[in-house]
Parts: C-alpha cells; sequence; structure tokens
C-alpha cells in the first residue's frame, strides 16, 4: 500500500488544526475517515518545521489522499470543514477562457497520445513543499500511472518558457540535450542507455520508433516524456513561485484525474491555479480541444434501500447527504432508478464525486462513504440472531468430486492468480477480450485484467515446463468473471474446471474419451457440437452441451497459440462451467 511522508506543521495546517490532535490515539482514530495509519510518528525533539510523519494509505482507489494536501483535506472536511470550491475546472459545455496553450502533434500519437496540464502561480516553493510536489509526481506516476507507463508528470519554470508549448514524436537518435542532474548532452537514444532515470523507464520506449519531446515554441527542450526533464527549464527550485505542470500518457481519464489531484493539492497549498487550452492534432476521448483541468466525473445516484442493505441501519436521505458531505461530495435527495435495476425509481441520493476522485463506479461506492461519514462507531452492534450450522455449498462439494475425477484420470492440479495481463488472457490466446474484465486502476499491467478463462493459466505453466517428462497433464478448478450487462454489477464470477494435456499423444479423441469418462462418473449427461472458438484447431474443436446449453469447450489448441507461448508440441485442452453442471 502507498505510504507519504509529511510535514507535520504543514499536515497540520492544511488539515485545519495547527496545534495537532490531543494524542496519537484520536489522530489515528481520525486516519480511518482516509482509510490511514499512522506508521511512524514524528521525532518530537526536532523543531515544529522539520517533523515528519509517516502515514500509510490503505485504498489504492484514492490516489488523491496520496499527497500531503490531499490527506489533510479529507480530515479536515470530516472535522466540518466547508467543501473547497475549484473554479478553475472546465468541463462539457463550459469551457474557461486561457491565454496558455499547447500543442498535440500527430507525430505522437501512436507512442504517448496524450497530455494535459496547467500553470500555478502567486505562492514561493518552499523547500517543504517542493519535496511533498515531488513525492506527489512520483506516487502518482509510479503507483497510479504503472511505473510511469500510463502517466508522468513534469515541473518546469516556466520564466523560461515561450509559449505555445509543442508536444511531438521525434527520431530518438536526432534529437539531443542535457537531460536532469547531467553535465553534457546526450541523445534520447543515449540517455535510455546512460542516464540512471533514462535506465529505470527504458523499458517503456525502448522499442517504439518514435518519442515523445516537449518543446517550447523556439524549440527549447523541456523534457523527454516520461523519462527526464531538461536540466536547464526542467529543474524547479526553492525559490521560485511559477511554474508549469504536464502529465502525459496513454489513459486520458486517468491522466485527467492526475491532473486535477495536482491541481487541487497546489490551490489547497495557497497557489493560483490558471488552465491550459490543449489543441490535438487527432481525436481524443475529450475531444481534440480542451481546457485542462478538466471534471469530467458523472453522477451516481445511491438508493436508500441499497444503503440499509450494506449498512444494516435505515437512514434518511438527510442522513446520506450530511454524511457524503463530511467524506467532500456534493450529494442531494433525488427520486431515480439505480443502474441495472429496469429503470424503477426509488427514493435516494445523488452525489457528484469530488473533482479528485473518480472512484464512484456503483451506488456500493457511495453507501461506503455514507458508513465512512457517518463514522463507524455511530453504527450500534449487534449480536448474530440466527443460529446457523456452517456447511460447503453444493458447488463447493460438486468442485471437489470433479478435482478426485481429475486427479483418477492421471492430471495434476495447479492453482492460479484470477489476475493477468492482457497479452497472457487476450493477445496469446487469439481471444476478443470483448468479455474480459479490466482493472480501472491496476498496481502493475501484469495484474492489469480478471481472467474469463483457465486456458492462459494452464498454458503459463506449459509454457516453462519444456524440460520436463512429457506427458504433461494438468487442471485447475477455479473462478473466472466476465463481463455480463444483465447483471446488476455488469459482470458474472462462475466457477471453471479447465484442464490440458501437452505432449506427442495429445489429440481429440483421447480428450473426448478422457471427457466422457469425467461425466460419466459425475453422472452427467451431455452433447456436443462443432465449435468455431479460436483458440482451438478449426475442425477439432468441441462446444460442451448440457441440457441444451453451451457449458464449455474443448479440443486441439491452435498452433498460434502454441507458438505464442513458446510451446513446442501438440497441446489438448478444455474447461467446464462447473455452476451449470450443479
Amino acid at each position: 500500500m502507498p505510504k507519504i511522508e509529511v510535514n507535520e506543521e504543514i499536515f497540520y495546517e492544511l488539515a485545519g488544526r495547527s496545534g495537532g490532535w490531543k494524542s496519537r490515539d484520536e489522530f489515528e482514530e481520525i486516519l480511518t475517515c482516509a482509510k490511514a495509519e499512522l506508521d511512524e510518528d514524528s521525532d518530537k525533539s526536532l523543531p515544529a518545521g522539520e517533523r515528519t510523519l509517516k502515514i500509510e494509505l490503505n485504498d489504492t482507489n484514492r490516489p488523491d489522499l496520496w499527497g500531503t494536501a490531499g490527506c489533510a483535506r479529507q480530515l479536515r472536511l470530516y472535522n466540518g470543514g466547508k467543501r473547497p470550491e475549484y473554479g478553475f475546472f472546465s468541463q462539457p459545455g463550459s469551457v474557461k477562457k486561457t491565454a496558455r496553450k499547447v500543442k498535440v502533434l500527430e507525430s505522437v500519437k501512436k507512442v504517448r497520445p496524450f497530455l494535459t496540464g496547467f500553470v500555478a502561480s502567486g505562492k514561493t516553493i518552499s523547500d517543504p513543499l517542493l519535496r511533498d510536489m515531488i513525492q506527489t509526481q512520483e506516487k502518482l506516476a509510479w503507483n497510479f500511472g504503472r511505473k510511469r507507463r500510463t502517466i508522468s508528470m513534469g515541473i518546469y519554470r516556466i520564466s523560461l518558457v515561450k509559449w505555445p508549448i509543442i508536444y511531438k514524436g521525434v527520431d530518438p537518435n536526432t534529437v539531443s540535450f542535457v537531460p536532469l542532474q547531467w553535465d553534457c548532452p546526450l541523445t534520447m537514444s543515449e540517455i535510455l542507455k546512460q542516464h540512471p532515470k533514462g535506465k529505470e523507464y527504458a523499458f517503456i520506449l525502448e522499442n517504439e520508433p518514435v518519442h515523445p519531446l516537449l518543446t517550447d515554441s523556439q524549440g527549447f527542450i523541456l523534457s523527454y516524456p516520461p523519462i527526464i526533464n531538461s536540466n536547464d527549464i526542467g529543474a524547479v527550485q526553492v525559490g521560485d513561485s511559477e511554474v508549469f505542470i504536464e502529465l502525459t500518457g496513454s489513459d486520458m481519464p486517468s491522466l485527467s484525474l492526475a491532473t486535477s489531484i495536482v491541481a487541487c493539492d497546489l490551490a489547497d497549498n495557497g497557489f493560483t491555479i490558471e488552465p491550459v487550452e490543449v489543441e490535438y492534432e487527432f481525436d481524443t476521448p475529450f475531444g481534440k480541444s480542451m481546457v485542462t483541468p478538466y471534471y469530467f466525473q458523472e453522477p451516481v445516484f445511491c438508493s436508500l434501500s441499497r444503503v440499509e442493505k450494506f449498512l444494516g441501519e435505515k437512514l434518511s436521505a438527510d442522513d446520506c447527504v450530511r454524511a457524503l458531505t463530511r467524506m467532500g461530495v456534493k450529494a442531494e435527495k433525488a427520486d431515480d432508478a439505480e443502474r441495472g435495476q429496469n429503470g424503477k425509481k426509488e427514493p435516494g441520493v445523488r452525489a457528484w464525486p469530488p473533482e479528485y476522485r473518480n472512484d464512484f463506479l456503483h451506488s456500493a461506492d457511495i453507501a461506503e462513504d455514507v458508513m465512512i461519514g457517518r463514522s463507524l462507531a455511530s453504527f450500534k452492534p449487534q449480536r448474530p440472531s440466527d443460529a446457523t450450522i456452517g456447511r460447503l455449498l453444493p458447488v463447493t462439494l460438486f468442485s471437489r468430486q470433479v478435482k478426485e475425477n481429475f486427479i483418477g484420470l492421471g492430471y495434476q492440479e495447479m492453482i492460479y492468480n484470477y489476475l493477468g495481463s492482457r497479452k497472457d488472457l487476450v493477445e496469446n490466446m487469439r481471444a476478443k477480450g470483448d468479455k474480459t474484465i479490466r482493472i480501472f486502476n491496476p498496481m502493475t499491467e501484469n495484474y492489469e485484467y480478471v481472467r474469463d478463462s483457465v486456458l492462459a493459466s494452464l498454458m503459463s505453466s506449459e509454457s516453462i515446463s519444456g524440460r520436463s517428462a512429457y506427458p504433461h497433464k494438468i487442471f485447475e478448478v477455479g473462478k473466472i468473471a466476465r463481463l455480463d450487462d444483465s447483471e446488476n454489477y455488469r459482470s458474472a464470477t462462475r466457477q471453471y474446471a479447465g484442464f490440458l494435456h501437452a505432449g506427442t499423444d495429445a489429440n481429440f479423441n483421447t480428450t473426448a474419451g478422457e471427457l466422457q469418462t469425467l461425466f460419466y462418473y459425475l453422472s452427467r449427461e451431455y452433447e456436443v457440437e462443432e465449435s468455431d472458438d479460436p483458440r482451438f484447431i478449426p475442425g477439432r474443436a468441441a462446444a460442451i452441451l448440457y441440457g441444451g446449453k453451451s457449458v464449455g469447450v474443448f479440443g486441439e489448441i491452435h498452433p498460434e497459440v502454441l507458438e505464442n507461448w513458446g510451446v513446442t508440441v501438440p497441446c489438448t485442452a478444455g474447461e467446464i462451467d462447473l455452476d451449470a453442471l450443479v
């Protein structure tokens, strides 16, 4: 989980408690409203302005809390502070006027297409503030931006910049400049091989023919996103009072949210925020021209019945609005229908996420903020009223029976993660990926998607088993999830059994025989029909039908899939929806 270090004096002041809290216990209790805890208290022997608090955040859905101002803001609001108004935001249908412009050229579209930014002025940057700005920059880029792959941030001394700023793609072997913390010019390709930051983040761009470059209107280089700033314009110092902040990346909503977080943090610190107009030579999710910071979040409705279901207590709409206000959320009473409820209107609350948040994906997120805003201590503890005897679910008992039968057929059981990368789950399997669930804010691209099939997991094991004696027969019984608009949460989780046979004796007929044996011992009748599943060889794959409905598939793995995984022997595989058989 993210950890931040904050200057105690600045943090307490921004939280509306200049003298701090009466005791450490009281401070730790109030931190729970930000899903945070005190990791290490400050050294009280140091002068007040030099003390540092270490705070651990327990929620990766709230990147707005990963800085001094953001975390302090949540504590201030929870204690009754007024919700800040950020008048510098543009939103659909309302565009702020600005003289600062950035032009994004077509040449950068294929490598790192999006840029946002703003100007912060009116306050002298102190040493603690500069350290906090750098910390926020690194936390957002590393955690939320997946090691700068989808989000990176640069800060520049605006007095040295000639507008408009140009963001373009260039040949990395033809452009050179002096990077930050370096004393001689290097080409962009040389930076990736020689500069410490270049070597650290070379994996993002080293295989790209065109690399992104940020310059001012006279051609002076600001930075080489997302690798390193220039040593001339990109070296912000203590005492500067006007800076340009830009963020580049490959995901526009995440980039816009990160921009909003940084802008709100600096506004809370006393800076004046001046928006910047970004003109694109190509289409983006927010159009060809946008003024940033940009408010793009949509309101979310939560019914009172949903709140009662989640929290176990009946609350009025006024109670919910008051609780949400303590969380910094603008809310109002409303009668509306929740998403997925077929238009049925109910009394509840409509909430607008603050400019620095975008974690309201479902009405459950509103109910959670109601719970935190009201405080957990306000809910009366209750003893269980029903005496029950624990027992296993039918699908669990059936799954155990399936496992025993696979072991009897000579298969070895495997256990895998339910998360994976798009390359493994979609591209390597020749799948469409239209039903694959993508995590909104993954910590790493290796765990960015929820698997919608067991077969990719089995192939990952076979890809590193080439030196083991054949045949290889492995299986797993576990969960998969797929997008499903008919479900309330727009996804369906199912219990699946997947199996794979690798070796020279692996063929369709052998697997069909084993499948027949499995269903015989499970006391289930089934049928098969030809399948066009792209993961298998055409004409050598069959869908498994139970009760007239498809519950699985099996066949010989397609040669392209084998090549993608580096497997050199024939493989047969299949998977079965066990929930459908119970």
